[in-house]
């Protein structure tokens, strides 16, 4: 155990002594040495720029019309689901009333009524496991068609090159400080939506 201790440490200091000898020859080179002709860097400064993604979801006519149509197909679900709940509901305390009160003519029929109630029941179950499907499919088609449309638009928003990277910021995470200008996002939120109306 000790040699192979003994061996680690040795391949991490000669990975140390290179890492060190390859900084301090970048280091000595001049940053022309690297820039070609063709950089996009502009006075000394590479162009960036942010979306603000929460605000771009508020605003864009496509988004809201498609997050309006999840939730009306969620809450019709939701409304599907409730409706034959409420009729299992009250069968089961049917099927209970009659089973207290010794109304089936037969064991057997009270077997039957059971059995019924619980293939209903597992029905119910099926359809609430297929209708979240159904909206979770939709929901990521939605957020697929989202992410292609803003991308497609921008780089026709940037055609002119004039942005080097724009970077989506979402819930200020991702920029804690940017100065003003750098933020795009009303400007793209009102060509998108531009966009959307023809």
């Amino acid at each position: 155990m000790n040699k192979i201790s003994l061996i680690l440490n040795a391949i991490f200091a000669i990975a140390i002594i290179i890492l060190f000898v390859l900084f301090g020859s970048l280091k000595n080179r001049k940053t022309t040495d690297y820039a070609s002709p063709n950089d996009t860097i502009r006075n000394g400064r590479l162009e960036v720029a942010y979306i603000n993604v929460d605000s771009l979801l508020l605003k864009y006519t496509f988004s809201k019309d498609a997050n309006e149509e999840l939730i009306k197909k969620q809450e019709d679900s939701r409304l599907t689901l409730n409706v034959k709940a409420r009729s299992l509901q009250n069968e089961m305390q049917e099927f209970q009333r009659k089973l207290e009160n010794n109304a089936f003519l037969s064991r057997e029929r009270a077997e039957q009524e059971h059995n019924r109630l619980l293939k209903k029941q597992q029905d119910l179950q099926e359809l609430e496991q297929k209708l979240t499907e159904e909206l979770l499919v939709q929901q990521q088609k939605m957020s697929d068609q989202l992410r292609d449309t803003i991308n497609v638009f921008l780089k026709e928003f940037n055609k002119d090159g004039r942005y080097q990277l724009i970077i989506s910021n979402t819930a200020n995470d991702n920029i804690m400080y940017a100065q003003e200008g750098y933020d795009i996002t009303d400007k793209v939120v009102e060509a998108l939506n531009e966009r959307c109306k023809k």
